[in-house]
């Protein structure tokens, strides 16, 4: 039998970063968390946080974490049912998400909204590629995520939710400058261009499906959705950006399409674990049900 406290004291020491803010969400000393932690170790045989600044897991510690969140979940529906008496060092329940970041930037926060007023759950958004996030999910790291990976992952569901689409947009002076006579091979070859990170493909992607053309640009390397957008109001490079957060600049003149009428859309799913939990349910109608009304919908 796994010793619940210790498993809570790992998970608060994990989320906090510090022993000593765990001991503040735990209502308990950090020496008191301290001993719980190394008992547990103790009978493991293993150590489940690395000790830093901030403390990290181990991997057998990311899955004892995810199993304290699981069993969490589990409890907050049984808690109604047996009248027990609200407890203020309790603490609240924490739904960790993957989700990619032009998701967080433009549809996402509504549908967690929504979710976070139903219930009085708080939520831990992990944000990574949406070609990966499934990996958290396979990691045990993450009970839900969003993704473009359509394929099955053990012990969840997989359910469609729309596209996101893009288009290639930098300021009306940018366009002017390196793409007078529009979008050629010649041009795309010498304008700056914009990239998420390594494995971000939607400019070569617009490339090609719209032009027919290798994209081989010089890059600027942007890790942010709203990096992305200011370096392109600036006139620094081009690049793919959500539509969402495109039109109302496109049409307050603030930025240009590189060939107004093209765009591409990124097909994105939701993947969620199938564990009993109300609040999972919950989340996923309201994710689903926003999807509906900001994606674009096959048809």
């Amino acid at each position: 039998m796994l010793d619940y406290p210790a498993l809570a004291a790992v998970a608060a020491v994990v989320r906090e970063g510090s022993f000593e803010r765990a001991a503040e969400r735990l209502g308990v000393t950090p020496s008191a968390v301290s001993q719980r932690v190394r008992a547990l170790e103790e009978r493991l045989g293993t150590i489940v946080i690395v000790r830093g600044q901030p403390c990290i897991a181990t991997d057998l510690g990311r899955r004892l974490c995810a199993h304290i969140d699981q069993v969490q979940l589990l409890e907050a529906d049984l808690t109604p049912s047996l009248s027990l008496p609200a407890n203020a060092a309790d603490t609240p329940v924490t739904l960790k998400v993957a989700v990619n970041s032009d998701s967080i930037a433009t549809w996402f926060p509504e549908a967690a909204t929504d979710f976070a007023r139903a219930t009085g759950f708080l939520l831990e958004f992990i944000i990574e590629d949406e070609a990966h996030t499934t990996d958290r999910l396979r990691s045990g790291e993450v009970v839900a995520a969003v993704s473009t990976d359509p394929g099955a992952v053990q012990g969840c569901r997989t359910i469609p939710l729309g596209g996101l689409e893009y288009r290639a947009c930098s300021s009306p002076d940018f366009v002017d400058r390196f793409f007078p006579d529009g979008v050629t091979e010649q041009a795309l070859l010498r304008a700056p261009c914009l990239r998420f990170e390594r494995r971000d493909g939607l400019q070569a992607r617009w490339a090609r499906e719209n032009h027919n053309i290798e994209l081989n640009a010089p890059m600027h390397w942007v890790p942010s959705t709203f990096g992305f957008l200011n370096f392109a109001l600036e006139g620094m490079a081009w690049g793919m950006h959500p539509v969402m957060l495109a039109q109302p600049r496109i049409e307050q003149g603030l930025l240009a399409e590189l060939t107004p009428g093209t765009s591409i859309s990124v097909m994105l799913y939701w993947t969620v674990t199938r564990l009993h939990a109300s609040a999972l349910t919950t989340l996923t109608d309201a994710v689903r049900r926003t999807a509906r009304s900001r994606l674009m919908q096959p048809t």
